[in-house]
């Protein structure tokens, strides 16, 4: 007997009517194992495919307790489902995981795609005031498109935790020339490139110089903003995040972290939607290192699968994040790369489908072998 169903012996009929659930993808096969099991109907692909998950871990919430169940076969973790009133919940989970995400700005679907960090700042955690100057930033765009990104993602303000806040008008002045520069020098190439800014000013004038996506560490917080993207009809990447930079550790309080991650970012999902932003061009980013500490991000790390329950597109970026140095022996940020590319493998195990990094060669070649090896399954 599985581990679910040993538990749900003991709790059958007890989860209280109004038990929400969420469910996390597991048994996550590629390759010809993936394509097998898919045959023989002992799985469904995972957000269209190429993977495919053959289990699910239950994360239920009533109304003074969390529970987490399994992982178990789907089978019977739909039984169980079905036994708790919850049938119909568990099958439109089922269907958001499953159905093939949408093609994201023209790029391709069948794997992970890479997003280079362009920081044009002079106090990022990482690379701050090495690009801060406008030709070295697009110089460096350049060089991360020869390296292999997939997406540009420009930022003039640090949202590092105690960052101080940048004014618009310089913000502005750093953005806007960096992306008209990328343009120019590009021609009719057009890389894709997306702006990170939780301003809405930022946001209109980085798409009238030539952004294609927003990059939100708010998730669209600002009504304005909201209306910014929806009439521009770009993709918006949403993150969770609680408070400011200058505030946003001392909020580092959960019950259970990655279950009110994904609550809290898909009250921002919803504010979206309502204000005509359709889920196939929203992508939903856990926020590593935003309001939480190290053991709360490896707890959201460890069950990534829950964000495919939005049925969007999963964004990860956890590049030199700190947490990294406090696992290993304090490196600074540019000696974090090795576990940047752990984070990001594990991510993409677990089926997320952009890395935001600042290590982009590496992390595209790791990508193409950990890709080989995941076609021999």
């Amino acid at each position: 007997m599985t581990d679910i169903l040993k538990k749900a012996a003991l709790m059958r009929g007890l989860l209280p009517s109004g038990t929400s659930i969420r469910l996390a993808p597991s048994g996550i096969f590629w390759g010809e194992t993936a394509d097998r099991l898919l045959q023989t109907g002992l799985a469904f692909p995972l957000a269209g495919g190429p993977a495919a998950f053959s289990a699910v871990e239950i994360v239920a919430r009533t109304a003074d307790a969390i529970h987490v169940l399994g992982p178990a076969p789907l089978d019977a973790a739909a039984t169980w489902a079905a036994g708790e009133g919850l049938g119909a919940v568990f099958d439109q989970q089922i269907d958001l995981i499953s159905k093939p995400r949408p093609v994201f700005a023209g790029l391709p679907s069948d794997r992970p795609l890479v997003m280079g960090i362009v920081n044009v700042t002079p106090d990022s955690f990482s690379d701050g005031g090495d690009f801060a100057a406008t030709k070295d930033a697009v110089d460096h765009a350049f060089e991360l498109l020869m390296q292999g990104a997939d997406i540009l993602d420009i930022g003039g303000e640090s949202t590092r935790p105690g960052a101080v806040p940048v004014p618009v008008v310089e913000e502005l002045r750093r953005v806007v020339p960096v992306i008209e520069g990328i343009r120019h020098r590009a021609g009719a190439k057009r890389p894709v490139i997306s702006v990170d800014t939780r301003r809405p000013d930022v946001m209109r004038a980085a798409l009238a110089a030539g952004a294609d996506i927003v990059n939100d560490v708010t998730g669209l917080a600002d009504p304005e903003s909201r209306r910014i993207v929806a009439e521009a009809r770009v993709p918006a990447m949403l993150m969770h995040m609680r408070g400011e930079p200058q505030t946003m550790l001392g909020e580092a309080q959960y019950d259970f972290t990655p279950l009110q991650m994904v609550e809290e970012l898909e009250q921002r999902v919803f504010e979206a939607e309502q204000a005509g932003i359709p889920r196939d061009r929203i992508v939903v980013d856990p926020g590593i290192g935003f309001a939480k500490n190290t053991d709360q991000n490896l707890e959201v790390l460890a069950r990534l699968g829950l964000m495919h329950g939005f049925g969007c597109t999963v964004l990860l970026g956890a590049s030199r994040k700190k947490m990294i140095g406090n696992l290993s022996r304090d490196e600074p940020a540019k000696e974090r790369m090795p576990g940047s590319l752990a984070i990001a493998i594990a991510g993409v195990e677990q089926g997320v489908q952009i890395l935001r990094v600042h290590d982009v060669a590496e992390t595209v070649q790791a990508l193409k072998v950990w890709a080989g090896i995941a076609a021999q399954r």
